[in-house]
């Protein structure tokens, strides 16, 4: 795996990890009781952010080191992958 699918790969888990943390102990305004003028009462209250980009940065880290050295010690290769590849050539066409 060379540098560039490194990043590539860390950055589709930091992402993917983000949308799954985002809803994780989020409270709305209509639950707080303090809709802000504007907004509609699903709006977050308090998104913490910063907390939630923290907590996705090290389990994008974690799934990374995993799947990179996965990927790296070649237990899994694209041949284990490719199912197609594995059902061998298409049959002979009967002319």
């Amino acid at each position: 795996m060379g540098i560039t699918s490194a990043i590539v790969l860390y950055a589709v888990l930091w992402w993917l990890t983000f949308f799954v943390v985002l809803p994780l102990r989020l409270k709305t305004q209509g639950e707080t009781g303090h809709v802000v003028e504007g907004t509609p009462q699903s709006a977050p209250a308090n998104p913490q952010l910063k907390k939630k980009a923290l907590i996705t940065t090290g389990v994008a880290f974690a799934l990374w080191a995993v799947i990179a050295g996965i990927i790296l010690s070649g237990m899994i290769t694209v041949r284990d992958i490719d199912v197609m590849h594995r059902m061998g050539p298409p049959p002979a066409s009967a002319e």
